[in-house]
């Protein structure tokens, strides 16, 4: 079996669109070719779902999800283009789903893009000094520590942003490709606009369960 690089995979999503275990899962099928993979993607309705990334998503719903005992709360506003969809079992399915994720996976951003500038500058100059400190690397050029860094930093996405973490119900994917997956089989845009975690007791000072645990475990 040829073997599948992350520059061809990565490549592959860049040309696509489609998700990164998706572009990896057409490669191997295809046997390292390009071309055929995306075939595959296309046969899927995976390659052209980054193309409606463009369009308005003005309706969808809000959903929630309430841990045992109502230990955690959790709102998420899902948006999509059509009333139709937002409607549908497998939309509203979604926004359940990505609501327990919220509860079990505590994320701080839906996207990279909702990042602040400062909290980027900061885990950036955190992991520069954590590196610079690190006497195995005492003698790196500057450039290998940068690439470094981003490598850090992109641990950083995969805890704190939603479309960066492993889904807790399928871990071979990402949230964000889960909702791409639903992309391409409703032939709209959807998109997560917001959420909001509540936890009962937050910031008052008493035990601290771990209810993200608590509710991972449920889905064992």
């Amino acid at each position: 079996m040829a073997e599948i690089t992350a520059a061809a995979v990565k490549q592959l999503r860049e040309k696509t669109g489609a998700g990164m275990m998706e572009c990896k899962n057409a490669l191997v099928e295809a046997g390292g070719n390009e071309e055929k993979a995306v075939d595959i993607l296309r046969e899927r309705g995976l390659a052209s779902a980054k193309k409606r990334e463009g369009r308005i998503a003005a309706e969808g719903i809000v959903g929630s999800y309430i841990h045992m005992g109502g230990k955690v709360g959790v709102l998420v506003e899902l948006n999509c283009e059509t009333d139709f969809v937002a409607r549908s079992e497998e939309f509203q399915q979604l926004v359940k789903d990505i609501a327990m994720h919220v509860a079990a996976s505590e994320p701080s951003y839906v996207s990279r893009e909702d990042i602040p500038a400062s909290v980027l500058d900061k885990e950036r100059e955190i992991a520069r000094a954590q590196v610079k400190n690190d006497p195995k690397m005492a003698n790196k050029p500057d450039q290998v520590i940068e690439q470094i860094v981003e490598g850090r930093l992109n641990k950083f996405y995969e805890q704190s942003v939603l479309l960066d973490q492993l889904f807790v119900k399928a871990s071979e994917k990402t949230v964000g490709e889960l909702v791409m997956e639903k992309v391409a089989k409703t032939g709209e845009r959807i998109a997560v606009r917001r959420f909001t975690r509540y936890k009962m007791g937050e910031g008052l000072e008493k035990r601290d369960d771990d209810f993200g645990g608590d509710v991972a475990a449920m889905l064992q």
